[in-house]
This record gives structure tokens, C-alpha cells and sequence, in this order.
């Protein structure tokens, strides 16, 4: 499913490794990411790998990673990955969030604003410049999550897009699958060992994760600033065809 949505995106805390970045002259990394003509196809591919079904509230960092495909011929640079993050019930909180991304030196972390859709979304900036991508390179980004004990038990899906800084603008040019998991109570709440919340599966079995693919995926108004990426109204253009 395309991102759509228009959305008001703010700067996110995550924590992704992305292994085999490359430095990349100025004149390329100001250079947009195209594919052929008439081509429908987003020019970086997206695929999050999932970490784990289940975050503990309260618990340590899990590991997973999104992995950045670049199909195009000309090497793609400023390139920052947006996640967003849609919880069933609408009560996860930007303050509840604890996720980092890996830059080829250093784990950053990624703050989260929370839209008017009730949506969290981040930004893996805090001064990076961006990911880079030869023709036909893949990197994989390695990221690391975890909530704090605030957060309420529930589903929850993240989906990444995919963003090229253009200057004080920035073209979409690539989103993700989803990955679809749970957030189960801390073990003081649950007082059991496993983090499921009783009732709490039978409940998601009942909705699935088809219930909320989509609400997160969203077409979004960046305004990239500097070295941040900060929300803004604009539209970000789907990458340029």
C-alpha cells in the first residue's frame, strides 16, 4: 500500500545500525534519487527486518534493522528513514518511546512527536546527515527499541518511509513493510514471566494487524532544516519518477 496520508511529522528517537555507509560528494548527495521514467517504483527499497513480537514496558532495548536498497543507477545520499508508529488503543506517547539508530560510528537516538491522527513518528537525524547507497547498494540500518514503563499494553505497528533531504525541502522515495508487535505490561502488572497480558492476544486475534495497516503509512509535509529534520506542513513529493 502507497503512504498517502498527509501527516505532520516530527523528529523521532530510535536507535539503527546501518552497516556499509559510504561517504558521497557533495554534488551527489544534492542530487535526487530517480528511477527509469514511467516507472512506479519508489527508488530506495525498504524492508524491515522484525525484531521481537513482544516488548516488556519497562524492559531493555530489542534489536531489529531496516534494510535500504538503492535500484537506481546514480548514488543516492541524504537519505533518512522515518518510522512510524500506530498503536491500537491511541495511548502510546512520544515520552514512552525508546528507540536508536546506529550510524556506521555511533548509536543516536531518535525523538518522537505525536501527530493529530494520534500517530508517533520519528526522524533518524540528531545531526546526521544521512545514509548514502551506491547503484544497486543495500545497507542494512540496525536499530534498537524499547518503552518505558508508562506504556500501556497493546498492538502496535510500525512502518517506515523513506526520506531524501533536498535542501530546505525533501522527496519521499521509499516506504517499508510493516512490522506489526506487541507492547505487554510490566512484570509487576502482568505477574508472569512471559510479558503477555491475559485477554490481550484474544483481543488482537480478533483485529490483526490488518486493522491498522495504512495509519501510519502516510504521504508527509517535511520541512528539513539544516542538519535536523524538524515537522512541518510541506508536502514531501513521492519521489521523483
Amino acid at each position: 500500500m502507497r503512504l498517502r496520508r498527509t501527516l505532520a511529522l516530527g523528529i523521532t528517537a530510535t536507535a539503527v545500525t546501518l552497516a556499509g555507509a559510504v561517504p558521497v560528494p557533495a554534488a551527489h548527495r544534492a542530487s535526487a534519487c530517480q528511477v527509469a521514467p514511467g516507472s512506479a517504483d519508489f527508488p530506495i527499497g525498504a524492508r524491515i527486518h522484525p525484531g521481537r513480537d513482544a516488548y516488556r514496558a519497562g524492559g531493555g532495548h530489542q534489536n531489529w534493522s531496516l534494510e535500504l536498497t538503492n535500484t537506481t543507477d546514480e548514488t543516492c545520499g541524504d537519505i533518512h528513514p522515518v518510522v512510524v508508529l500506530v498503536d491500537r488503543r491511541r495511548t502510546l506517547r512520544p515520552a514512552q518511546i525508546r528507540l536508536e539508530f546506529f550510524d556506521g560510528t555511533r548509536w543516536r537516538p531518535v525523538p518522537f512527536e505525536r501527530t493529530d491522527q494520534d500517530e508517533n513518528v520519528g526522524v533518524f537525524d540528531d545531526g546526521f546527515r544521512g545514509f548514502s547507497a551506491g547503484p544497486g547498494q543495500t545497507l542494512t540500518v540496525k536499530a534498537r527499541l524499547a518503552f518505558t514503563s508508562a506504556a500501556r499494553p497493546g498492538h502496535v505497528v510500525a512502518t517506515a518511509a523513506v526520506v531524501q533531504r533536498r535542501a530546505d525541502d525533501g522527496d519521499w522515495v521509499g516506504e517499508s513493510n510493516d512490522y506489526p508487535f506487541d507492547i505487554a505490561g510490566s512484570e509487576d502488572e502482568t505477574g508472569d514471566g512471559d510479558g503477555t497480558v491475559p485477554g490481550l492476544r484474544d483481543e488482537l486475534a480478533k483485529t490483526g494487524p490488518d486493522a491498522l495497516r495504512g495509519l501510519g503509512a502516510a504521504a508527509c509535509g517535511l520541512l528539513l532544516c539544516g542538519a535536523a529534520l524538524v515537522a512541518g506542513s510541506r508536502r514531501i513529493r513521492p519521489g521523483r519518477r
